[in-house]
């Protein structure tokens, strides 16, 4: 008996208490009237029932073969309404460190309406000849100023091994692209083998930031944790669990490509800028007896609003001249500059704003949902609509049951298979009690990391049973391989051949199941870091104190059926 009780003074056997007793506190499982067993776990769509969406980005990579000469020309011609002439162009030399074009024409040109093809000059010569020199340029500069004008979208340019590919963050065929190419003298590249190099989609990169703003942004609205996961190249796949279709696509398009336009003449706009060059959202807050969302613009963001409201007349009249705010195309919030921010972008930018919305419960409403907006709103390419699909509740409760009772069966026909093979209750109670422990453990850190669980983390939770019981039966034969509990300096020697084979059969399953956690999507990752999380946590935890326990409960025994002997 005092063999028993001093199992709750060894240190490892208190870890094991304490992990335990803080996996139950997490999981929190109880019963309220009317809802049935609640708990802290976080459920999937297989096992509460909901919908699922599948949403495509839209956009298109390419690499482009221009000459810049003719696009400059291509640029500049429609925008100062005159022909000009080139005297000077080094954009083509390589190895040059500051390039720049030079041509004259015989319209009168400023600085502004050029700005944005890099660092302007503008010279009155004689003859009404005006001589421009645009410095700290280049080619790939010039067609993403091209392209961004003419489809009124983002384009990236990215350096690859295979060269210069623009993204194009926005719908377009490769048919569209190369007509607006060749206004400019410029055309989609070619394969060495002839095929072009235009391919539907975006990046890489693209597609995780879309992911990680979805994700920031669907979690962020009071809603239950909601998993945004890619799916290919091109497509992303989010899971409602316990929401229905409708209240899904609802959701899912609130999410979109945030832009700031300015009303210029009745109910024209312009572009502003994306949600990219806002910097920082701070907490809704009431002053001046006004809702206010505070929001802070980057330095190319703050100068390029202060440039349109000059030249659009917003200072002066702003009442005429609305800012406003888009999300997906549908406008989400309008109002005029304040006088104060009038008057200070006179004298320069302006990087810290506040969006008011107004003085009551509504308003209070509608900036938290403004903040939000600014916040992760704004998606770097409009998504659309490819799939969706639902699953009732009611049949997420049978599998949940089903789950639940596939579990049970399992633990019971492993207990019956250990039983008939030891036929020793000190043996047998030991091992279902590790296993079931491990099963809390697992599910108290599914709980508190906010894990959903489904079907295929279950099944994960199952094959964490079965590797568990191997290396428990490991354990109990190296202990008794002569029938009997050994001396302690060969049990120690026993139980050390025991964990070398443990650690090396765990090491195998965790190397054969990562590449399924980097690469996988979906239920085969849930599976695989399930089975993972459970290993671990046999291994460190759980297969140490039943080695403990065991020692302790068989020399109990043993002791017992010696001294009934004697």
């Amino acid at each position: 008996m005092s063999d028993k009780k001093g199992l709750f003074k060894n240190p490892r056997v208190i870890i094991f208490i304490l992990i335990l007793l803080g996996s139950i506190v997490a999981i929190h499982p109880g019963y309220t009237p009317g809802e049935g067993t609640t708990s802290n776990l976080n459920f999937g769509l297989d096992l509460e029932g909901g919908s699922w969406l599948q949403i495509k980005l839209e956009g298109a990579l390419a690499q482009i073969d221009a000459d810049s000469g003719k696009l400059v020309r291509g640029i500049v011609e429609p925008i100062i309404g005159a022909p000009i002439e080139i005297t000077k162009n080094d954009l083509d030399v390589g190895g040059s460190a500051d390039k720049s074009i030079t041509f004259t024409t015989s319209a009168s040109v400023s600085a502004s309406q050029l700005e944005s093809l890099g660092t302007v000059s503008v010279d009155k010569l004689s003859g009404n000849k005006t001589q421009v020199i645009i410095s700290s340029a280049s080619k790939e500069a010039l067609i993403q100023a091209y392209l961004s004008k003419a489809l009124d979208a983002e384009i990236v340019p990215m350096s690859t091994q295979d060269g210069m590919v623009y993204e194009i963050r926005t719908a377009v065929t490769e048919e569209q692209l190369e007509t607006l190419l060749e206004k400019v003298g410029c055309s989609i590249h070619k394969n060495e083998d002839g095929t072009s190099t235009y391919k539907e989609g975006v990046s890489s990169e693209t597609r995780d930031l879309t992911r990680d703003i979805l994700n920031d942004k669907l979690n962020s609205m009071g809603l239950k944790d909601i998993p945004v996961r890619t799916v290919g190249e091109d497509y992303i796949l989010i899971d409602f669990a316990g929401i229905d279709l409708a209240t899904a696509k609802e959701i899912a398009e609130k999410p979109g490509k945030f832009e700031i336009r300015i009303q210029t003449t009745g109910n024209e706009t312009e572009h502003v800028l994306y949600g990219d060059s806002i910097v920082g959202v701070g907490i809704p807050s009431f002053h001046d007896e006004q809702w206010h969302t505070p929001f802070t613009l980057n330095e190319e963001g703050a100068r390029t609003l202060q440039k349109i409201a000059l030249e659009t007349g917003a200072i002066d009249n702003p009442d005429a001249h609305y800012l406003n705010m888009y999300l997906d195309e549908v406008k989400i919030y309008g109002a005029p500059l304040s006088l104060s921010a009038a008057s200070k972008l006179r004298e320069g930018p302006i990087y810290s704003w506040e969006a008011s919305t107004g003085t009551d419960e509504a308003a209070k409403t509608e900036a938290t949902a403004l903040q939000v907006h600014l916040r992760a709103g704004a998606l770097p390419v409009n998504v659309v609509l490819v799939g969706s699909g639902h699953v009732d509740a009611g049949l997420g409760a049978q599998f949940k049951i089903a789950a639940l009772v596939t579990g049970l069966i399992s633990l019971v026909a492993v207990a019956a298979v250990v039983f008939f093979r030891y036929r020793r209750p000190e043996i047998l109670i030991p091992m279902v009690g590790t296993s079931t422990s491990e099963v809390i453990m697992l599910l108290g850190v599914a709980s508190l990391i906010g894990w959903q669980l489904d079907l295929a983390s279950i099944a994960g939770i199952i094959a964490a049973i079965g590797t568990g019981i191997d290396h428990l039966v490991i354990i109990t034969d190296e202990v008794l391989y002569e029938g009997k509990l050994p001396p302690t300096k060969v049990f120690k020697s026993r139980i050390a051949k025991a964990f070398i084979i443990i650690l090396g059969a765990a090491s195998t399953n965790i190397i054969a199941l990562s590449p399924l956690v980097v690469m996988g999507f979906g239920s085969l990752r849930g599976f695989a870091i399930t089975t993972i999380i459970g290993v671990l946590i046999g291994v460190i935890i759980a297969r140490p104190v039943y080695g403990i326990v065991i020692k302790e409960l068989l020399h109990s025994d043993e002791s017992e059926n010696v001294g009934m002997t004697e």
